[in-house]
């Protein structure tokens, strides 16, 4: 469990994001090296701040720009942090850039994307594509599809004739996932009661599900879930996802896809169901506490709570805590009873690569614009 490898620096670290200075510049060709968390790619570093903004523990970055010449990493984000909230070392190094987190900032934490990078791939991810005039429509197309995270849309001059004019629709996960789901005796889990998950539609309905039934075959991807109504909210905000299988032995969602056939089997330790990709389901699932389950890992931070009611209103009254796990008085290490970890993931789009390619634009979703900004 990930509570056991907890330190007691993480305490400090995550005491120290909340209390730090809001410093929401960046710092040009210099880098701050060491005390990686982890790398993803990003195609900017406004877009990096964001990650590192999002990400539980990441107090700042620094960014592999598409002009850093010593080998091939382009657009690497390096999320990083040190128990002083301070990069140990700043290093003058040119083709990068560095900053900090904004969560001293009041963050916007659903930023609105609005800038197009011109002769840049944001690889992987397609789920559907069409042809379209120009890279604006594109763009439109991705804003009007709410699987649409992101885009790449290929110009009337790139070099393979056949696919000009191309624009390749993007997803990623938008909403709160705790990376590990696993049975746990004497822990809590559960969601913030403000969090929402997927689209906002004006249409109400009731989700369809099959209990003790299972959809054999056609899996996409297999996800950790603590119910089988998270499993239908996973599947309703995937774009290909026709219908899913929920494993309680295991706490594992199988989303699957087939445009075919339906074939439900018995099976008494498995509910099955379909999505809602065009209403809205009932979202009182999230207001559900689990009971000896651990959502191991994404932790912010944790502070010692007298019961899991107490740690779930926490969470709920914080903006960055998306979910938590709370251990209790009972629990078998004493080290970590009353503890209550406040966690949270990453939900702002983010392709899984990002590479220079030339005579294709790429860009983001602008759903989370007030309005469209208009391109020249």
């Amino acid at each position: 469990m990930g509570i056991y490898l907890i330190l007691v620096g993480l305490l400090s670290i995550c005491s120290l994001s909340l209390s730090q200075d809001c410093n929401p510049g960046h710092v040009v060709n210099v880098d701050f090296p060491g005390t990686d968390i982890t790398s993803v790619y990003s195609p900017d570093a406004d877009h990096c701040q964001q990650l590192c903004t999002q990400h539980p523990s990441c107090l700042f970055f620094t960014f592999i720009r598409g002009d850093w010449t010593r080998d091939n990493r382009h657009f690497y984000c390096y999320l990083k942090s040190t128990p002083t909230g301070e990069p140990k070392v700043q290093t003058p190094l040119m083709g990068v850039t560095s900053g900090y987190s904004l969560k001293p900032c009041s963050p916007d934490l659903k930023p609105c994307l609005s800038q197009v990078y011109q002769n840049m791939d944001f690889y992987g991810a397609d789920y559907r594509t069409l042809f379209t005039a120009n890279y604006e429509e594109c763009e439109r197309a991705c804003t009007q599809d709410s699987g649409c995270q992101f885009f790449t849309f290929v110009n009337e001059v790139f070099q393979v004739e056949k696919i000009r004019f191309k624009c390749h629709l993007k997803f990623s996960w938008t909403i709160p996932r705790p990376p590990v789901v696993r049975v746990l005796r004497n822990v809590v889990s559960g969601f913030s009661h403000n969090i929402q998950m997927g689209q906002q539609l004006d249409t109400a309905c009731q989700g369809k599900l099959f209990p003790h039934a299972d959809i054999p075959g056609g899996n996409i991807m297999v996800l950790p879930a603590a119910s089988p109504e998270q499993c239908q909210t996973l599947c309703s905000t995937h774009p290909k996802c026709t219908f899913f299988s929920f494993a309680s032995n295991g706490l594992s969602c199988q989303l699957k896809s087939d445009q075919d056939f339906l074939v439900i089997r018995d099976n008494d330790g498995i509910t099955s169901g379909l999505p809602a990709h065009f209403c809205q389901l009932d979202n009182n699932w999230v207001k559900v506490a689990h009971e000896d389950v651990d959502f191991n890992g994404s932790d912010i931070r944790y502070v010692l709570l007298d019961d899991a009611e107490t740690c779930q209103r926490t969470c709920t009254e914080d903006a960055l805590c998306q979910f938590y796990s709370y251990v209790k008085a009972n629990f078998t290490d004493p080290t970590h009873r009353r503890r209550c970890y406040l966690k949270r993931s990453i939900t702002m789009p983010a392709p899984p690569k990002v590479a220079k390619l030339a005579n294709v634009v790429s860009g983001f979703t602008l759903r989370n614009c007030v309005s469209a900004p208009s391109h020249t």
